[in-house]
């Protein structure tokens, strides 16, 4: 995406008018126009602005995403209630079918003891209730399967 498409999502996810826009930063609406189609783009006090408007970083606006900040706002509005209506591994299944096979195929409770460990250890060693031990877990596998080409 441009800063222009950038400018534009972050307006409409905002909920805001490019008149409200233009009114609450002293510019024309053809100025905001203008800035959403890339015909220009504003000064840095100008962006800055925008941001604190958008409730976004800097770095937030110039590089915005519509897909990652609805997936972030899903992910802060989903409760306990919520996650427990969801069967994840078939949700995810859609996406990755071997969720839904590996269970014939895999030995899993050679895994599941070596992961309770971990899982136990950390509670024990730094404190870490449950849930916070099985969210570092999830990290740490995530991390160690997106470096392994780095390492």
């Amino acid at each position: 995406m441009n800063l222009g498409n950038n400018l534009f999502h972050a307006r409409k996810k905002a909920g805001l008018s490019q008149e409200t826009v233009a009114e609450k930063l002293g510019v024309s609406r053809q100025t905001i126009s203008k800035w959403e189609t890339a015909e220009t783009v504003p000064d840095i006090y100008e962006a800055k602005k925008l941001a604190k408007l958008y409730n976004l970083s800097l770095d937030e606006l110039i590089e915005f995403n519509i897909d990652v900040k609805e997936i972030e706002e899903v992910i802060k509005n989903t409760n306990e209630e919520k996650e427990a209506k969801i069967d994840w591994t078939n949700a995810w299944s859609k996406k990755y079918p071997v969720l839904a096979t590996y269970q014939n195929k895999v030995d899993i409770s050679k895994y599941a003891l070596e992961i309770r460990k971990m899982f136990n250890s950390l509670q024990v060693e730094y404190g870490y209730n449950e849930l916070d031990s099985m969210l570092i877990l999830k990290d740490i596998l995530y991390h160690e399967w997106k470096d392994k080409d780095n390492k």
